[in-house]
């Protein structure tokens, strides 16, 4: 088994309005991920995701491309040590 880890990210660009958070909710759920992602005030959106290392590097992969609509110009992942915090993946 993969190395768990827990990462916190933050995406900038056109990335509210286009769908993004659910496509962020289908990623996850579909790679077997935990956490949750939730637009900002500011035009960002922000996630907290929990799994295996390569998987959530899967996930962090796809939220740089996002759904067809969006525009990503920017990502920022921090990573943390796995928590165990969340049984699902919701939009908050």
């Amino acid at each position: 088994m993969d190395e768990k880890i827990c990462v916190h990210v933050f995406v900038s660009g056109l990335v509210q309005g286009v769908n993004y958070r659910w496509f962020t909710l289908d990623t996850a759920a579909n790679l077997g991920l935990t956490g949750w992602v939730r637009n900002l005030p500011d035009g960002r959106v922000e996630a907290e995701i929990e799994g295996e290392k390569k998987v959530v590097e899967r996930m962090i992969e796809a939220m740089r491309v996002g759904p067809r609509v969006a525009q990503v110009t920017d990502i920022e992942v921090t990573e943390g040590p796995y928590q165990n915090l969340y049984r699902d993946f919701q939009v908050r």
